[in-house]
C-alpha cells in the first residue's frame, strides 16, 4: 500500500536527490512466533483484535538504536487533529517514526510509554493507520526545501495563514464567454495581492468560518 505511494511523483523525487528518507517497516518482521503473529484477543472481552506490544517495542527500539528520533507518532482517530500548523513544524524536524494503527488499536502501553504524539486525519475511523501516515508524509516532506520547484507555491497554499487560498486561473483568458477577473490581468502586483487577500478572506468566511 505505501511503497507504490512513495515511489511516485514528489516524494520519489525527494528520495532521489537526498532531501527526505522514507523507510517502511513490516512489525511482522519484529515477531518470535513462527506465525509472524502481530495482534491478539483484548482483555476484558470486547470485540476486534488489539496489536501486540512485543513487536512493535522491538521495532522501535532497534530504530532508536540507530538513530535519534525527534518523535515517535501514533496515527490515531483520538489524536490531536491534524493541520497545517503541524505539517509546518514536523517538516522542521530530523527524524520521525509514524506507528500506523490498525486493527482495534495498539495495546495502550505503547501509548503510555513509547508514543511522543498522537495525531489523527480527522473524525472518522480507518481499516489501518497506513493512508494517514501517507497523507500526514506528504504533507511534511513537501514543505522541505527543495522539494518543490517553487518554494514560495507551498507558502500560498490553503491554511498556512488561516486562510483558503483565493481562485486561481490560467489561459485563456476567455472561454465560451467566462472571464477571467480583470484585475488579474492588469500586471499591477499590488491590486492583485490585495484582490487574492480579499478573495481568501471571503472564501474564508463562506467556506470555513472555523478558521477566523
Amino acid at each position: 500500500m505505501l511503497e507504490s505511494f512513495f515511489n511516485c511523483s514528489m516524494m520519489a523525487r525527494a528520495q532521489k536527490v537526498g532531501l527526505a528518507e522514507i523507510h517502511l517497516h513490516d512489525i511482522r518482521d519484529y515477531t518470535t512466533d513462527k506465525h509472524h503473529k502481530t495482534d491478539d484477543y483484548p482483555f476484558g472481552g470486547c470485540a476486534g483484535l488489539v496489536m501486540k506490544i512485543e513487536p512493535i517495542d522491538r521495532l522501535i527500539s532497534d530504530l532508536k538504536s540507530q538513530r535519534d528520533y525527534d518523535e515517535v507518532i501514533y496515527t490515531s482517530p483520538d489524536g490531536e487533529q491534524f493541520n497545517q500548523k503541524i505539517a509546518n513544524s514536523l517538516s522542521l524536524l530530523n527524524n520521525v517514526i509514524i506507528l500506523c494503527g490498525h486493527y482495534k488499536g495498539i495495546d495502550y502501553r505503547i501509548r503510555e510509554h513509547l508514543i511522543t504524539r498522537e495525531i489523527s486525519i480527522g473524525d472518522y475511523v480507518l481499516t489501518g493507520g497506513e493512508l494517514a501516515a501517507a497523507v500526514m508524509t506528504d504533507s511534511i516532506v513537501r514543505l522541505i526545501p527543495g522539494v518543490l520547484s517553487d518554494e514560495q507555491s507551498a507558502l500560498s497554499d490553503c491554511f498556512q495563514d488561516n486562510l483558503l487560498a483565493p481562485p486561481v486561473y490560467t489561459r485563456p483568458a476567455e472561454y465560451k464567454g467566462w472571464r477571467v477577473p480583470d484585475v488579474l490581468l492588469s500586471g499591477n502586483q499590488a491590486l492583485i495581492d490585495d484582490w487574492e487577500f480579499q478573495q481568501s478572506m471571503e472564501r474564508t468566511k463562506r467556506l470555513r468560518p472555523d478558521l477566523l
